[in-house]
């Protein structure tokens, strides 16, 4: 077993912290949390989503950019890993040269559910979220095959739960036209597949 070498940690020193691992950490009150491997299906989704919106930026011509697995600041010395979140080109011209690390809210951020990140992705993520001000949060749960959009309303998040056919309504992508289906069908090997 692995065991993270630091107890204590600045969100300055997590910047630039490297253990000599593939791991990756989010720091959480001054702590190192190991993240574990995502699934297959959890890449094939996150991927998916990201060149959906790649496109979708790109076909509105915006100066946004989406980026997996970057990091945002949450506090003081807490800072969290996002499978997707979608910024300003100004925003990442800041961070250019420096970790990837936004201390500005992300337009969007995008996670996807895993067995060991539902209270983290639904509670703890939520709130850090949204006292971070983050516009909208979609959480993506192939456990439960519904995506939860929240919208930021007064510091705190009105929930819109999508499932099956139906299809997601954005405010930061107004025009985006995609079915629930359609992303967790990406997460399937098996579609198409002729026995």
């Amino acid at each position: 077993m692995v065991t993270t070498p630091v107890t204590s940690i600045t969100f300055e020193e997590y910047l630039t912290y490297d253990d000599g691992s593939d791991f990756h950490y989010e720091l959480v009150d001054g702590k190192l949390e190991l993240m574990n491997p995502p699934t297959i299906e959890h890449f094939l989704i996150a991927k998916f989503l990201e060149q959906l919106l790649d496109a979708e930026i790109k076909r509105c011509n915006s100066n946004w950019l989406c980026f997996r697995e970057s990091g945002v600041r949450t506090g003081r010395n807490k800072s969290r890993l996002t499978d997707l979140c979608v910024v300003t080109l100004e925003q990442a011209r800041e961070l250019l040269n420096a970790s990837a690390v936004f201390e500005s809210p992300p337009l969007l951020i995008v996670e996807v559910v895993s067995p060991e990140s539902v209270k983290r992705d639904y509670r703890y993520k939520r709130s850090e979220y949204a006292a971070l001000e983050v516009p909208e949060y979609w959480i993506v749960d192939p456990l439960e095959t519904k995506i939860s959009v929240l919208l930021l309303e007064d510091g705190f998040y009105e929930e819109i739960v999508f499932t099956a056919n139906q299809e997601i309504l954005s405010r930061t992508f107004p025009e985006l036209a995609i079915a629930v289906d359609q992303i967790f069908t990406a997460g399937d090997l098996n579609q198409g597949r002729r026995d």
